[in-house]
């Protein structure tokens, strides 16, 4: 029997985390923003990525759990509220000398279906069509057990 562990990636990001903040550095996180429920200033991405400074001076109410990275923040003066799913954090470093982790590819952040399951806007999530949908009969993957 294979065991099935969680990733590593939110460990390793709260450990350096909590390592660059001990030693006085500034942690910058390096963001994938075209992942799948990334909410972050899109006027701030460069090439699909956006870089964030995590320490406290810049953010508030940070939040480092398994599944998602989560706080407020100002871009030049305007709060936001950023979210980061944990599949979305590439790589956290010090912004004073890059010392710092790259996260390997895992495959608990693999999705991509989601990207296509999701409309891109109000207009592509709502069917204007009057025509009923055609129901078709598909069977079932289910089996009975006795």
């Amino acid at each position: 029997m294979e065991y099935q562990s969680s990733p590593k990636r939110p460990y390793l990001l709260r450990a350096y985390y909590d390592w660059l903040i001990d030693n006085d550095f500034t942690p910058y996180l390096v963001v994938d923003a075209t992942y799948w429920g990334v909410k972050v200033p899109v006027e701030y991405v460069k090439d699909g990525q956006i870089v964030l400074n995590l320490s406290a001076n810049a953010t508030g109410n940070l939040q480092l759990t398994n599944d998602f990275i989560q706080f407020n923040a100002r871009f030049r003066g305007v709060p936001q509220d950023i979210y980061i799913p944990m599949g979305a954090a590439l790589a956290i470093y010090a912004r004073e000398n890059g010392d710092g982790v790259m996260f390997e590819p895992e495959e608990a952040y693999a999705h991509p279906e989601q990207a296509e399951d999701q409309p891109i806007g109000f207009e592509k999530a709502v069917d204007k069509t009057d025509k009923p949908k055609k129901e078709t009969k598909s069977t079932s993957h289910l089996r009975i057990v006795k």
